[in-house]
């Protein structure tokens, strides 16, 4: 169920960037974003 639910999870992820190098930016800009909040 666990596996399931994280190839979900990529799945959904990949299908909204729609290319691996989308994928990487999306990863890029979501680290930034944390960053940018303990960053404060």
């Amino acid at each position: 169920m666990r596996k399931l639910m994280i190839l979900g999870v990529v799945g959904f992820l990949l299908a909204g960037c729609n290319t691996v190098s989308g994928a990487g930016q999306d990863i890029s800009a979501g680290a930034n974003t944390v960053q940018g909040w303990f960053s404060r």
